[in-house]
């Protein structure tokens, strides 16, 4: 590569041995600038170096030339930092999350931007630039875009305390910004029935060796799942000796004791009767060692299958079922046979406000009608209406 140097040597003019053009690259404030001229005669590419040089210490007069470490140094070390520290504590496939949402979405568009250009105005043309630029011709969900928003922020977090920073921008969607609250996908109890009776009528039909123990495993898994409100993640991720058969004093009934490990780190969970017999059918069917996983494998493909077959992947409001949706459906019995909303709560290691939004508002049950459809009597009824002919209610109520 051959180089030469221009101004003093403030700025070099250069040629790569694949390319026809020259470059020129000089350091202001700091920060190493590269450009290319466009040109091939070095005489010409050395006039186009010095005027380009010559704006840059412009700009940097008039602070326009922005200067500071860039989001993907911030990226870099956000990623670093939150992979060791979170470590045990926040399942791997969250972690995960944050280093897919950097690599497709985050850094191509803000990646090379320095950390103060990132504005609530940037972060809206994120959003829109999102919606335009989707595969499917869809927008993005709702969903998707705020958690993508919740790792650029995590990594504006992490820039403010290198002090790479001053201060976090507004991040908030400036409109709409409470979205409609909805019920989560879940199995009704007739839908539930249906379901497990269509994984059981599998388990027994199935020929294929092979096939049908993963059809036994499968009614067990949705079984087991339906009983003890796991999200998918911890129940993959739990072995046989995080389980224990007790007799629980309080109901003088056998139940499953499990430790959990997920999102929330470690918790406990306490199933219900039903959810006993799945597990030893499992013990006897692998005969395991206590280091084990009780699932090691998903069979979402089965499970996906018989939805469809069922009729049941879809629910009225057209959203998706998966295996999260027996979790719903746990919580959602549990509401319906009048389970305290706290104890709920605290089971399935999740907040009593999450509980309230997405499943309490939906079942029937939670509302007394006692309570809402109260009548006066007709004596009552008069001695009101005289008190309003005479104008005693509505001086008091002056």
């Amino acid at each position: 590569m051959t180089t030469h140097n221009i101004l003093g040597g403030k700025v070099q003019v250069y040629r790569r041995s694949n390319s026809r053009y020259w470059q020129c690259a000089a350091s202001v404030s700091g920060k190493q600038h590269r450009n290319s001229t466009k040109e091939e005669s070095l005489s010409a590419a050395k006039d186009v170096a010095e005027d380009w040089y010559l704006g840059l210490v412009g700009m940097r007069r008039s602070g326009e030339l922005k200067v500071g470490k860039t989001v993907r140094k911030a990226a870099e070390q956000f990623t670093a930092e939150y992979e060791t520290i979170t470590e045990g504590q926040r399942s791997p496939a969250w972690v995960r999350g944050h280093r897919d949402r950097l690599k497709l979405h985050i850094l191509p568009f803000f990646g090379d931007l320095v950390l103060s250009e990132v504005t609530a105005g940037k972060v809206q043309e994120y959003r829109l630039h999102r919606i335009e630029t989707s595969r499917t011709g869809k927008p993005p969900a709702r969903n998707t875009i705020r958690n993508e928003v919740v790792t650029l922020s995590q990594v504006l977090k992490t820039a403010v305390r290198h002090e790479w920073l001053d201060h976090l921008p507004d991040l908030s969607p400036p409109y709409k910004t409470q979205g409609k609250v909805e019920h989560r996908p879940w199995f009704s109890p007739k839908e539930y029935k249906q379901l497990y009776e269509a994984t059981r009528k599998r388990a027994r039909t199935e020929t294929y060796p092979k096939y049908k123990r993963h059809a036994k495993d499968l009614h067990d898994f949705v079984l087991f799942m339906a009983n003890t409100g796991l999200r998918p993640d911890e129940a993959y991720s739990i072995e046989h000796r995080d389980v224990e058969i007790e007799l629980d004093k309080a109901t003088n009934e056998t139940i499953l004791v499990i430790e959990a490990r997920g999102k929330r780190g470690v918790g406990y969970c306490k199933s219900m009767p039903n959810a006993v017999r799945p597990y030893q059918r499992i013990v006897k069917r692998n005969k395991p060692s206590p280091m084990d996983k009780v699932f090691p494998t998903n069979h979402l493909r089965m499970f996906n299958t018989i939805l469809k077959q069922e009729g049941l992947k879809y629910t009225r409001d057209g959203k998706r079922r998966t295996t999260y949706s027996l979790r719903h459906t746990y919580i959602s019995l549990r509401l319906m046979e009048g389970a305290d909303i706290y104890q709920v709560a605290k089971n399935c290691r999740t907040s009593v406000e999450i509980i309230e939004k997405h499943y309490a508002a939906h079942i029937k049950n939670v509302i007394n009608a006692a309570a809402v459809n109260v009548r006066q009597s007709a004596d009552e009824k008069s001695d009101i209406e005289g008190e309003l002919q005479r104008g005693h209610l509505g001086a008091a109520a002056k």
